[in-house]
């Protein structure tokens, strides 16, 4: 039974790795028994999160990537199959928001480049990918989407909108790659302490209100989405595809008007 939640002799590729979620969910990858591809777009912290994989005795690699760049993704996907020969698992975390605040003040660039960013690159990792995968008889692709999805706000509703078009991608392409075995499914976070998210949970008012709504009473931390992303990879996984997990503390399922 254990078997169905080792990852032993696959490779997967975790994109905006070097830190955050992405750098969980690759340590966790690497500890079930995955080779993993570190990358984000400055080498030298996707190198110290190889390095400390490695130490630990497993196997990675560490490469450079602007997923805004359909060049960069060709050349990650060549030098993963150079390093191990094949491709079994993606997971696609890279996301920008460069705009605070509602719609009616979002300039065309900042629009522009959350929808090329967190839609289009994925789409184009995930064309790239997936015949890849298919070649050793299925695997999964993973995107990091978020309860954002879920509903409006003025806050951030351009990232909002970007992640639920997300999920939009994952359910078209379960359906597209399920007859080659290949599981597509969206992970959707709650407010969790990261770097990228830090003007959020950095402040004193959004922290208290996100906390007060959630029933488990905290933001995420990076740990509590290491093993979700490295379980849709594994077998235990294995008829799950086009959905969209949920990991939040309970804070979606919960009222804010009693």
């Amino acid at each position: 039974m254990s078997d169905l939640f080792r990852l032993d002799g696959q490779v997967a590729i975790i994109t905006g790795s070097s830190r955050g979620i992405g750098r969980a969910i690759a340590e966790t990858m690497a500890d079930l028994g995955a080779s993993v591809v570190i990358c984000s777009r400055k080498l030298e912290p996707c190198e110290a999160v190889r390095d400390g994989i490695i130490a630990k005795g497993g196997k990675a690699i560490a490469l450079t990537c602007n997923t805004g760049r359909k060049d960069d993704l060709t050349a990650l996907i060549a030098a993963t199959l150079a390093a191990f020969g094949r491709l079994d698992h993606v997971v696609a975390n890279v996301a920008v928001n460069p705009h605070y605040g509602p719609l009616s003040t979002v300039s065309d660039e900042a629009w522009d480049k959350i929808m090329a960013v967190n839609i289009k690159s994925n789409l184009w990792l995930a064309n790239m990918a997936m015949p890849e995968i298919a070649k050793q008889g299925g695997g999964s692709f993973t995107i990091i989407s978020s309860i954002g999805a879920l509903h409006g706000n003025t806050l951030i509703p351009a990232y909002n909108i970007s992640k639920l078009a997300d999920i939009a991608l994952v359910k078209n392409l379960a359906v597209e790659w399920g007859p080659k075995k290949i599981r597509v499914n969206a992970i959707l976070p709650g407010l969790v302490r990261t770097d990228f998210a830090k003007a959020l949970w950095e402040n004193p008012e959004t922290l208290k209100i996100t906390e007060a709504h959630t029933p488990l009473g905290r933001i995420g931390e990076v740990e509590d989405l290491g093993g979700v992303g490295a379980f849709l990879a594994t077998r235990a996984a294995a008829y799950i595809t086009g959905q969209s997990i949920v990991v939040d503390g309970g804070t979606v399922t919960t009222s804010r008007f009693a």
